[in-house]
């Protein structure tokens, strides 16, 4: 188990090639920033190895950890989950209105993390996430109060 002080010391290990998963057992996720699109990694999701020696950033959300996977079992129930996480927000973006996909990833993480934690994450990962604007994230935490 490892836990992080800071984004570079995560992509560090990231970008190193080795396979990790977030930790099942806490309340946290890695927002990971790729160069034109970011995808969110939830309790139990694989991070590192093949999938993310392209990610340019990594933003840790929540009581953040990661674990390296103990057994092939484990690894292959990680990567069912990060499929799972990414299948999540893919279904978010299927909304035309940029807005709404605004409101609908605030509302999303805010049903999982708190209104604290979804307040620190920068619009700019969270518009990355849905394909908008960080503006249009900006107005939609105006209007749902997620100053």
């Amino acid at each position: 188990m490892t836990e992080y002080t800071n984004s570079s010391e995560i992509l560090a290990q990231i970008n190193s090639g080795q396979l990790l998963m977030v930790d099942s057992r806490r309340r946290n996720g890695l927002i990971l920033i790729k160069r034109f699109h970011a995808e969110f990694a939830g309790p139990g999701a694989a991070v590192g190895g093949a999938f993310d020696v392209d990610s340019g950033r990594a933003i840790p959300v929540g009581d953040f950890c990661l674990v390296c996977p103990q057994s092939p079992e484990e690894r292959q129930k990680a990567f069912g989950i990060r499929r799972h996480w990414v299948r999540l927000t893919e279904q978010l973006t299927a909304k035309p209105a940029a807005l709404e996909r605004a409101q609908m990833i605030l509302t999303q993480f805010e049903q999982y993390f708190d209104a604290e934690t979804v307040a620190q994450i920068p619009d700019e990962a969270l518009a990355l996430l849905v394909g908008v604007f960080p503006q249009t994230i900006r107005a939609a935490r105006q209007e749902n109060d997620y100053l």
